[in-house]
């Protein structure tokens, strides 16, 4: 496993065990308390937020709105509530009543891999959603051809697409320009 910046949230009641176990596993280790969370994400080069606290509920939806980075919380609330806000907020790996230091590489690389599969989830829907934005849009275009043009829906398509390549302009953007043009005319 290669040595990553982590940033440790912890209790100030909590002993600094895993501070000392992670700095002897190689990695870099910048420890705060959990009282000043915000301010200390924002600009640092991370890697991966490592939370030791009772009850993380209040603290983790803050951190994915600002910066997107694995999240492992060792906690001691296993309530059904707890479990499933961490979830709903992104967090790659929630162990309850659960640090053991022979386990502690394994967490990490797991809550790695689950957030790059998470991301890369996540590119990919929106990826989707833009296309499926912009065949709607090619679509209403079409219709608009079809309906002030006569045109087949065929014929609607290949002007779409003769046009958008003679402007060097995608297709959806050629759509969207159809249908600016056809609210102007109205």
């Amino acid at each position: 496993m290669n040595a990553l910046n982590i940033l440790l949230i912890e209790d100030e009641t909590v002993a600094r065990f895993l501070e000392k176990l992670l700095v002897a596993k190689g990695h870099s280790v910048t420890k705060i308390p959990a009282t000043n969370i915000q301010s200390s994400v924002v600009g640092t080069k991370t890697d991966l937020i490592i939370f030791n606290i009772d009850s993380p509920k209040n603290h983790v939806q803050c951190l994915n709105q600002n910066q997107a980075l694995p999240i492992v919380i060792f906690a001691t609330d296993g309530t059904p509530d707890a479990i499933d806000q961490t979830v709903k907020a992104g967090v790659s790996a929630y162990v309850v009543n659960g640090l053991e230091t022979d386990r502690i590489d394994s967490i990490i690389n797991i809550a790695v891999a689950r957030f790059k599969e998470q991301q890369r989830l996540k590119t990919e829907l929106a990826k989707t959603k833009s296309r499926l934005e912009e065949r709607k849009l090619i679509d209403r275009a079409k219709g608009i051809l079809i309906k002030t043009r006569g045109f087949t829906e065929d014929d609607a398509y290949h002007t779409l697409r003769k046009l958008a390549m003679d402007r060097n302009i995608a297709i959806g953007e050629m759509a969207k320009n159809v249908i600016a043009m056809a609210e102007l005319l109205k």
